[in-house]
C-alpha cells in the first residue's frame, strides 16, 4: 500500500501518497454568502494553497486537484472567462509560495483550447518547478478521464505498438500521471458522491471519501476526517480478508 505513516491527532496514521480532490461547492458557497458566483470561484482558488501546504506537511507527495472538467465548457461562457482569469492570476500570485515550499507544478489535460497567455504561464511554472521534489500537485486543467484514456488509446496507436504488447503497466505510461504512484484517496466536497470523469484509469482501488463540506470552507479539520476515515478502511485489492491458508476450508457451503 502507498502510505507514510506521522502521527495523527489521536494515533499513528497511515498517509496516503497520492490524494485527489474534487473541489466542489464554490457556486454553492457563495450562494449561501450572499454573493456572486464568481466570488465563489475565487474562494476556491485561494483554498488550494493551504490544503496543498498541509498535504504536504502531513507527507502527502502527490496531490491532484481537479480545477476544470472538459465537461465545464459548456457552461456560460463569462464563467468559463472568469475561472481562467481566477486560475492564471493565482498561479501568478503563488508563485513565490509554491519556489519556498519546493511544490511542484504539473497540469494534466489539453492546453489546445486555452489562451496562449495562460499557456505560457503556465508551460514556464511547469519548467520552473520541475526539479522540486516536497509535493507535486497535479491541476487537472480542461481534464476528463475518458478524453485522457481515448488520448492514450490514440498515442498507442501513432506509435504503432503491437496489441499483443499493450498492457495496464504500458497504459500507465501513457496517462498525464506517467510515473506518479496512483491516487490512494479521492476526496470529493460538497456532499456529493460522484467521480465525474476525474482519473478513472488512476482510481481504479482508491479509496472514496465524500465530505459535505463546500470546497472553499474545506479546512485542515476536514482534511484529517478524511484521513481518518482513510485509516478506518481495509484495503485488500480484491484479496480476501483471510490470512491463514488454514481457515479456508475447501467445500465449505
Amino acid at each position: 500500500m502507498n502510505s507514510n505513516h506521522v502521527e495523527g491527532p489521536d494515533k499513528q496514521w497511515s498517509i496516503p501518497l497520492h490524494v485527489g480532490i474534487i473541489m466542489d461547492g464554490n457556486g454553492r458557497w457563495a450562494q449561501r454568502n450572499g454573493v456572486a458566483r464568481s466570488e465563489g470561484h475565487k474562494a476556491g482558488t485561494l483554498n488550494v494553497r493551504p490544503i496543498a501546504e498541509a498535504c504536504a506537511d502531513y507527507g502527502v507527495r502527490y496531490l491532484t486537484v481537479y480545477a476544470l472538467s472538459t465537461e465545464n465548457w459548456s457552461r456560460p461562457p463569462q464563467e468559463i472567462e472568469t475561472l481562467l482569469g481566477l486560475i492564471g492570476d493565482r498561479l501568478r500570485a503563488e508563485r513565490k509560495s509554491i519556489f519556498e515550499n519546493r511544490i511542484r507544478i504539473r497540469i494534466l489535460g489539453s492546453m489546445n483550447p486555452i489562451n496562449p497567455t495562460l499557456r505560457l504561464t503556465i508551460r514556464r511554472l511547469e519548467r520552473s518547478t520541475k526539479h522540486f521534489d516536497r509535493l507535486t500537485l497535479n491541476i487537472a486543467f480542461n481534464y476528463g478521464g475518458r478524453a485522457e484514456i481515448v488520448r492514450a488509446v490514440q498515442n498507442l496507436i501513432r506509435e504503432r505498438v503491437d496489441s499483443e504488447d499493450v498492457s495496464e503497466d504500458l497504459m500507465d505510461k501513457y496517462m498525464y500521471t506517467s510515473n506518479q504512484p496512483d491516487p490512494d484517496l479521492i476526496i470529493r466536497t460538497g456532499g456529493e458522491q460522484r467521480i465525474s470523469n476525474f482519473l478513472l484509469w488512476q482510481s481504479a482501488y482508491a479509496e472514496f471519501f465524500s465530505s459535505d463540506v463546500l470546497w472553499p470552507d474545506f479546512d485542515t479539520n476536514a482534511l484529517q476526517e478524511a484521513f481518518a476515515a482513510y485509516n478506518r478502511r481495509d484495503r485488500r485489492y480484491g484479496r480476501t480478508a483471510l490470512v491463514n491458508p488454514q481457515d479456508i476450508r475447501v467445500g465449505d457451503e
